[in-house]
């Protein structure tokens, strides 16, 4: 999953116009989205993290960072706006901290235990930036200057800012004000001379002089190519040069000089691929470290973000051998691919080292070697165990002459090997030799190098690293806060010393003329606004010192004074239109949701147990439709429930699925869903009293009926029917009155239902 990291420059000089009408900072913001357009067109783009870092400070800086999603990202970029410094240094320096800040919690490093190509989170940062001076708070810059210290844990461990699979690449933006009347040159975009150029080159990148918006699309199609998985590493010749091949003619591209050669030093990327089904990088084996480690050490030197990796000019015979497992990274191409191409010569390699991966060696010991392909179109590096010229042989015995029965002399050889070899190369040997079919040969209690010291300090770097993760996740997309300033106060409504009459009749007899007011003076226009302070490091006061004048400034300062009193031009600046003050943009006046957040907390209240009302925004008195009961008098289930139905009986789903289940009404509630029994011809006569629950049931489905009977309920004139019902009814008093009371209720439900669908 790459990391594609935009770094735009928002300092005040980016505001300059192109002779295109549009200004620099509009040019980086359609460059952004062309670049996304033209990445999106590779199926490889769908896993792609895209992040947002200007040059505010830190974490107003950070637009788009680990969490946002693609929607924040191009909200953030088209809000962006051209109002600081060209604090660049500090700018790269958050975002090498950003793109850090997880490494140290998932183990990517790997530090003190050689240097894992297929453990990597590669990252593309694509600075945009004018041409201009590099400007800070504290003057002009002509070198660029990434900050010393930084809140990241774990940043001692490495002595670059950057990793080995971060890249850095600069489009420099030089697009005249004019139109030039020379035509483009053809051909690639030249790099620029700007002081962000060496940085980009350290990183493994390069920068792009953009003269036109031609060879800016030009650049952005290059950019695009330029995303590869791989790690970035430092090649360089140690020995004498390889000799000329016998019987074989190559046209060599470079001069036959003793001197350096381009190819002797290279600083290129090796593309590490992944696997196609899994869609991950798998390795085996680790690049060592520039150090033997040591158990009793209680720190870890730091190291280079970029392996120094040394090959020698010999020609060796490649070795691989069955069952024993090894890595192959294609090389990006340059001059040492171009020499070792033009040799022709794929049957041969050359041995690379890492200097003080050893214990008693300053070279150290091969631990692979670089090979033309056959086909002699591309430079693989091959990584092996560390010093397979004396393991392949050991392990080719094992398998072919001791049928992995090792002998007593083998086994004394194979442990002068493991003597040789670094320790945090156990566990590598370990799964190969379970790859090959011999698992017992490594004990399982072997260490590992790393002192218990240096164990726990990288725990505790783990720990931090995870809460300053949090920390600087929950802190993106806070906004500045306002700059320090002198606040205006109000005084209240009452009239100023400048508008008394008394005040104006005596200025006049003074001076001889009448001061000019402003005719219309609105003074809550400028309430809780702020005046800037330009020297920051002064202390804001609403009312200045006197013995702080110097003597010589007097005179300036009372003239001032006297302006501002008495207002003597005769234009008077307003801040803001009456109707401005209540303006409200269309596209937000709808972002109710920003209103609560920054409204004050509402006072708590002041019966707790009281149900809250939800806030129905525009309408107050709206009712929430889920509390209110819904129902239908011609849609009561009268008839017997089906909770006692026997499985053989199906006549409870006729019909479809269940019905809604709805509010019985008070008539249903005494005789609920009861049917009088068919008494059968020789049953026994009922006595008294069951005689009245009979009489008292079969009167009140009756009258039921007679309600839900919608000729008899909606012409409320007739009420002869309901009447004739009452007096049949038998039983007590208190009977005949709790269904009179049950009807009551009944008929003024069913009104209420009425006017609610009328």
């Amino acid at each position: 999953m790459p990391v594609l990291l935009f770094l735009i420059d928002t300092s005040a000089s980016m505001n300059q116009r192109t002779h295109l009408g549009t200004t620099y900072l509009d040019i980086a913001k359609g460059a952004v989205e062309t670049f996304m357009k033209l990445r999106g067109r590779d199926p490889a783009s769908r896993g792609d993290r895209y992040m947002l870092v200007n040059f505010e400070d830190v974490p107003f800086g950070i637009k788009a960072g680990w969490k946002e999603s693609h929607a924040t990202f191009m909200t953030e970029l088209r809000n962006l706006q051209a109002t600081g410094l060209t604090t660049i240094g500090q700018s790269l320096r958050t975002a090498f901290d950003l793109l850090n800040l997880n490494r140290l919690v998932t183990g990517i490093d790997n530090y003190g235990q050689g240097r894992n190509p297929f453990f990597l989170e590669p990252a593309i940062i694509i600075a945009i930036t004018d041409s201009n001076k590099l400007t800070s708070s504290s003057g002009v810059q002509d070198e660029l200057h990434l900050p010393l210290t930084t809140p990241l844990p774990g940043s001692e461990l490495t002595k670059e800012p950057f990793r080995w699979d971060q890249r850095l690449f600069a489009l420099v933006l030089r697009i005249p004000g004019n139109a030039s009347v020379e035509p483009e040159p053809l051909g690639g975009v030249p790099p620029d001379d700007s002081p962000i150029t060496p940085m980009c080159e350290v990183t493994g990148g390069r920068s792009y002089s953009v003269f036109s918006q031609r060879m800016l699309n030009q650049c952005l199609e290059s950019l695009v190519q330029k995303i590869q998985s791989g790690v970035v590493i430092n090649f360089e010749k140690t020995g004498p040069d390889p000799p000329p091949l016998e019987g074989k003619q190559a046209l060599f591209s470079f001069p036959l000089t003793s001197g350096p050669q381009p190819w002797h030093c290279c600083h290129k990327l090796i593309y590490v691929r992944p696997n196609p089904k899994t869609g991950v990088p798998i390795g085996h084996w680790p690049i060592p470290e520039a150090f033997w480690p040591d158990q009793n050490s209680p720190t870890l030197p730091p190291r280079s973000a970029h392996p120094h990796v040394r090959f020698s000019c010999l020609d060796a015979e490649p070795m691989v051998i069955d069952k024993v497992p090894f890595d192959k990274y294609e090389l990006e191409p340059s001059p040492l691919t171009q020499y070792i191409l033009e040799r022709k010569s794929p049957h041969t390699c050359w041995q690379v080292f890492v200097c003080n991966s050893a214990k008693y060696s300053d070279l150290g010991q091969p631990f692979g070697y670089l090979k033309a392909s056959t086909a002699l179109n591309c430079v693989n590096l091959f990584v092996m165990p560390y010093n397979y010229p004396v393991l392949l042989p050991l392990l080719d015995d094992l398998i072919k002459v001791h049928k992995f029965k090792p002998t007593l002399k083998w086994r004394q050889s194979f442990e002068n090997y493991l003597k040789t070899m670094p320790p945090y190369y156990y566990g590598s040997l370990r799964k190969a030799l379970r790859i090959m079919g011999a698992p017992n040969l490594l004990a399982d209690n072997m260490e590992y190098g790393l002192s218990y010291s240096v164990v726990s300090y990288l725990k505790k770097l783990s720990q931090q690293s995870k809460i300053e993760y949090d920390r600087l996740i929950a802190s993106i997309g806070k906004k500045p806060p306002p700059e320090a300033g002198i606040k205006v106060r109000w005084r209240g409504g009452g009239i100023s010393l400048a508008q008394r009459r008394d005040f104006i009749q005596q200025l006049q007899s003074l001076t001889g003329e009448a001061p000019t007011l402003p005719m219309e003076l609105n003074p809550k226009e400028f309430q809780g606004f702020h005046l800037a302070l330009l020297n920051k490091g002064l202390k804001p006061q609403s009312l200045r010192n006197a013995y702080d004048i110097p003597r010589s400034h007097l005179l300036d300062q009372l003239s001032r004074m006297r302006r501002n009193l008495l207002n003597t031009n005769v234009c008077s600046l307003r801040g803001q239109d009456s109707d401005q003050l209540h303006s409200v943009p269309i596209a937000q006046m709808g972002n109710y949701q920003d209103f609560l957040k920054a409204a004050p907390q509402p006072l708590r209240d002041a019966d707790p147990e009281q149900p809250k009302r939800l806030h129905t925004f525009g309408n107050p008195f709206k009712l929430d439709k889920k509390g209110m009961m819904i129902d239908e008098a011609d849609e009561f289930v009268t008839g017997p429930q089906n909770k006692g139905k026997r499985p053989g009986d199906n006549n409870n789903m006729q019909g479809g699925g269940p019905k809604r289940r709805r509010c019985m009404s008070p008539l249903l509630r005494l005789g609920r869903a009861y049917t009088p029994p068919v008494t059968p011809p020789a049953s026994p006569r009922p006595t008294a009293g069951e005689t009245d629950v009979y009489m008292i049931h079969t009167e009140l489905f009756q009258i039921n009926a007679a309600v839900n009977d919608h000729s008899l309920v909606l012409s409320f004139s007739d009420y002869e029917k309901i009447f004739l019902l009452l007096k049949q009814i038998q039983g007590t008093l208190d009977t005949r009155l709790i269904f009179l009371q049950n009807i009551i209720k009944e008929a003024a439900r069913y009104r209420v239902q009425r006017s609610l669908k009328s």
